[in-house]
């Protein structure tokens, strides 16, 4: 990509690199969503959380990784799925030359006062996040992203330390070079898909009157299958009807 040269003026700080958030807002059927909800709970059962109480109850930590097999959430999966595609392609990829598998779906139930800590996903390509509960205020616990590597914060720690030298009324706008975070608020039917690299955390679910629900998927890329004699790109591992186990 060749950035356009500015014109002469004033300096202008170009934006490189962005981060892919993708974001859709899906319309679930109320008698269905009320039913996916009622299976989580069955699913979670008497669990309160997590093995520390202040950690939400995660599906993937308690024998409930393959809720894609559930009849009850194929059209999810398949509709996320469909999402997938669509992002790979705004990225610029070619879905025809890519195979993209489902590893892992999870549910994640959050009641008051709990959170799911700091982490990626380094076992997976892409991961999607769909919430079934959430009005999109942010009470009941707002997913926040943090950056990979803070580059415009020129000396580290600066942005999240104590202001100084940060200016104390800044100029419209420089607060977006040097954010330390990004939040968004869940809300039901919001489709989040992101790369799994990237760090994010639930925060504190602060609505003593909302559970906070949500789906997690974590998705692999690999080469379609191929023809004897044929070759898959070198950055993509080969389809796994072409792997040996030993």
């Amino acid at each position: 990509m060749l950035l356009p040269l500015p014109a002469p003026g004033p300096l202008v700080i170009q934006p490189l690199f962005p981060v892919a958030l993708g974001q859709v807002q899906l319309r679930p059927d109320p008698l269905e969503l009320a039913a996916q909800l009622q299976a989580l709970l069955a699913l979670r059962g008497a669990a309160a959380s997590n093995p520390d109480p202040g950690c939400a109850w995660t599906g993937d930590l308690n024998g409930v990784w393959q809720l894609h097999r559930h009849p009850l959430f194929a059209g999810l999966v398949a509709t996320v799925a469909q999402q997938a595609e669509i992002y790979l392609q705004q990225l610029g990829l070619q879905p025809s030359q890519l195979a993209l598998h489902l590893q892992r779906c999870w549910p994640v139930l959050s009641e008051e006062g709990q959170v799911v800590g700091r982490h990626h996903h380094p076992n997976a390509h892409l991961s999607a996040v769909v919430y079934l509960s959430g009005d999109g205020s942010g009470r009941s616990g707002v997913l926040r992203f943090w950056p990979q590597r803070q580059v415009n914060e020129l000396v580290p720690g600066m942005a999240v330390g104590h202001r100084a030298p940060l200016q104390a009324d800044p100029l419209p706008g420089c607060q977006d070079w040097l954010q330390p975070w990004v939040d968004v608020a869940p809300r039901a039917g919001l489709l989040l898909l992101f790369p799994s690299s990237l760090d994010h955390a639930v925060l504190p679910n602060d609505d003593p009157d909302d559970l906070r629900a949500s789906i997690s998927m974590d998705f692999l890329l690999t080469a379609p299958p191929l023809p004897e004699g044929h070759t898959p790109p070198e950055y993509l591992a080969p389809h796994p009807s072409q792997w040996q186990q030993l």
